[in-house]
């Protein structure tokens, strides 16, 4: 094991490295690396390896598969940012010609542009991408489309081979190269790639039998490549993770970064166990959401996942086809990680300035007859909390107007306006059409559809 921080507890460093040990064992893999990040920063790794005195270190690329995807999605992204295309926007306004013209860019990064799974003829991962030199040869001629877009999520490989021919059509170069540039290059990733550096392992397909190991091929997959060529090292990714916690100024925002991992498409309705935001996965946990992605290509699995609230990252890779859960390893990585060390919260402190106006508004409002509170946060925000058995919560952001808008839940995108009286006091605060005010059911000026002339009754 390769420790690279004193913070973690002894215990903790031993639970880690015995469930990562246990998996390479029991998973038959020629060898596991994995890597623990805590608010940003890579904090501990382990590895296991089939060779007596060696084990790979977090410098060692692995191919990881469809976590290729994440990265394919922040190229979008950025072009959406820039305002060369909209999330809503059809293929076919960018990329016209293929049989998904009419799927929207938010449909195709979510998997739920209705495309096939897998591509006509042999099995892409195994194949050279000579194969299928156009772009329209990723994609079946008779029935390219099995399910009526936006109607349901369906994981297609062929779709992220879109997305990166959009990405290219967009910016006049290959897509690889455009990742090394816009986003590579500034998070210094330069241990991530389309093909193989030194050092890298080595892929493997284990025999179900026998333990007895075959090479498997190491393939350039052209088109297809979007969905899942790169390479990558437990320290790059572990700066991708940090990323993916908090964007960076170079690359995407965190209010992007934080989009990215809202569901987009809603789960299957007896379970929900997994779903998918702007190409990035996000699955149930051990009590927790976590977001990122699992990868697989012949010779190699991975897993990258995030927890946002309680500020960790995990990692694990792994050489072999099938057999190392190495996605299901990362989350319990994570798990273990929190739970031999919940996260410390941040001291409470005061506000370091607020506006007396705005202080004015805080405390109980109704909706109704449904109390509310109202509490002052930082940066001018402002946040309700729902004090008895109805209504609804949320947090808002101060915009330069004179009014907030939604963060989260119900009220997201929503706007909160103080409505103020003729003689300038708060008459009521109006979120969405809907009015609170500081009494229930009072001011009956401010109440739509007015209140009773005879006031509150006994009956």
């Amino acid at each position: 094991m390769t420790d690279l921080s004193d913070e973690l507890l002894p215990t903790t460093r031993r639970a880690l490295l015995h469930r990562l040990a246990v998996a390479q064992s029991e998973g038959r893999a020629p060898s596991m690396v994995a890597g623990v990040l805590r608010d940003g920063r890579l904090v501990w790794s382990g590895a296991r390896s089939m060779i007596d005195g060696h084990a790979p270190t977090t410098d060692v690329q692995y191919r990881i598969g469809s976590i290729t995807k994440t990265f394919v999605a922040v190229l979008v992204l950025r072009l959406r940012d820039e305002g060369l295309l909209d999330l809503a926007d059809p293929l076919g306004r960018h990329l016209p010609g293929t049989p998904a013209d009419g799927a929207t860019v938010a449909q195709l990064l979510s998997h739920s542009a209705g495309i096939a799974a897998e591509t006509p003829g042999p099995w892409w991962e195994r194949t050279d991408g000579a194969l299928r030199p156009e772009l329209a040869d990723v994609l079946e001629a008779e029935r390219p489309l099995r399910h009526p877009a936006g109607r349901v999520h369906h994981y297609s490989n062929p779709t992220y081979a879109l997305l990166g021919a959009l990405v290219e059509r967009l910016r006049g170069e290959p897509w690889g190269e455009v990742l090394r540039r816009e986003v590579l290059e500034p998070l210094g990733m330069d241990r991530t790639g389309l093909l193989p550096e030194h050092p890298h392992a080595g892929g493997f397909a284990v025999h179900p039998w026998a333990d007895v190991l075959l090479p498997e091929p190491l393939t350039d997959t052209g088109r297809l490549a979007p969905a899942g060529q790169l390479w990558s090292t437990v320290a790059d990714l572990a700066k991708w993770a940090a990323f993916l916690t908090s964007g960076h100024e170079k690359v995407l925002s965190a209010g992007t970064v934080a989009e990215m991992r809202r569901p987009a498409v809603g789960p299957e309705p007896d379970d929900w166990s997994e779903t998918y935001g702007l190409g990035l996965q996000l699955i149930q946990h051990d009590g927790r959401i976590l977001h990122g992605h699992s990868g697989s290509m012949p010779g190699f699995t991975a897993g990258l996942w995030v927890s946002e609230t309680d500020g960790l990252a995990a990692i694990a890779f792994a050489n072999a086809t099938s057999g190392p859960r190495t996605a299901a390893v990362a989350a319990e990585l994570l798990a273990l990680t929190a739970q031999h060390e919940p996260r410390i919260p941040e001291p409470w402190r005061p506000l370091a300035e607020f506006d007396e106006q705005l202080l004015s508004l805080t405390g109980p409002w109704y909706w109704g007859a449904a109390p509310h509170s109202l509490r002052l946060t930082a940066d001018r925000g402002l946040e309700l909390s729902v004090l008895g058995r109805a209504g609804r919560a949320g947090r808002f952001r101060a915009e330069a107007d004179g009014t907030w808008t939604g963060l989260n839940d119900y009220y997201a995108g929503e706007t909160l306006r103080v409505v103020r009286a003729a003689d300038g006091s708060v008459s009521h605060l109006d979120i969405g059409s809907f009015v609170f005010t500081r009494e229930p059911y009072g001011p009956a000026e401010a109440v739509p559809g007015g209140v009773d002339p005879q006031g509150w009754q006994v009956y």
